[in-house]
């Protein structure tokens, strides 16, 4: 059996344990040509296939980032794709590399900044991470991104402040503390209280007296 006939959707199965569990099975093995057989099917004509794939790597990438770094332009390129499972897939595969993988991310970094602002849920969550990750390695890539990161975070919705801060934290420095800091300020009113908690964390790593 090759590993694609491991996916989900040609095993006739409509969940996505087939998937996860392949993905542990290609990061305990160390299959590197399972990995990539299966990148290979990210743009199969059949969706369905193109879904379990990326969720495949995916996992695989939350488990062993190396062993799907090699796909990262593949990645890219389904940001533009219409189907938004392969956007938000991809997505989630380029937050899992993103810090090993850097500069070849920024180079898409306008694709990226577009779905921040107008992506669905899911990819706009882990836009946030994959701007932090790389705004995290360079401070010319933070100087550029940051204040994009900041903007979302003072237009977001109040349910979503706590999670975006949390995940745009790795790109606070010295330098950008303090913006980051009033622009949480600014949302403190619209928060729940249990929203806050979340804010407030965040203010003691960096320091500030509550």
């Amino acid at each position: 059996m090759s590993v694609l006939e491991k996916i989900a959707y040609l095993q006739n199965r409509r969940d996505e344990v087939p998937n996860q569990e392949l993905a542990k099975e290609l990061v305990h093995e160390r299959n590197a040509e399972g990995i990539k057989e299966i990148a290979g099917n990210l743009f199969n004509k059949n969706e369905n296939i193109q879904s379990d794939c990326i969720k495949v790597l995916y996992e695989a990438g939350y488990m062993e980032p190396e062993m799907i770094a090699d796909y990262a332009g593949d990645f890219l390129r389904l940001l533009r794709s219409r189907n938004n499972r392969l956007v938000w897939g991809a997505m989630l595969a380029l937050s899992a590399i993103a810090e090993i993988r850097a500069d070849e991310i920024y180079e898409d970094l306008d694709v990226i900044l577009k779905i921040l602002k107008d992506g669905s849920v899911i990819a706009v969550d882990n836009a946030v991470k994959v701007l932090a990750a790389i705004a995290a390695q360079k401070d010319e890539y933070n100087k550029i991104i940051f204040p994009d990161l900041l903007e979302h975070l003072s237009k977001c919705r109040p349910k979503e402040v706590g999670q975006h801060a949390e995940s745009t934290f790795p790109a606070v420095n010295d330098e950008n503390r303090d913006e980051f800091i009033k622009v949480l300020e600014k949302r403190e009113d619209s928060l729940t209280s249990a929203q806050l908690a979340r804010i407030k964390k965040l203010y003691k790593k960096l320091g500030v007296k509550q």
